[in-house]
């Protein structure tokens, strides 16, 4: 008998690789993980995703919050 062998589904590492760089995005710039939302546009951190993953204008909840505190100029 051969020895079955398994070979990575492309479609499952890219999940998790988006998975990854979801959850690095939400840890730099101040919003709340969870990965349930990934793919979901009614999220609103998801959305702040898209735009940054496309290279548009997003909103960086830590500075926003820095700003409100007082801390930046």
């Amino acid at each position: 008998m051969a020895k079955t062998t398994y070979q990575s589904n492309p479609k499952v590492r890219q999940i998790f690789n988006d998975l990854e760089l979801y959850r690095e995005f939400c840890a730099d710039y101040g919003y709340k993980f969870d990965e349930a939302t990934l793919g979901d546009m009614r999220s609103y951190a998801y959305q702040q995703f898209s735009k940054y993953s496309a290279g548009k204008n997003f909103k960086d909840q830590w500075a926003d919050d820095a700003r409100k505190l007082g801390l930046l100029i």
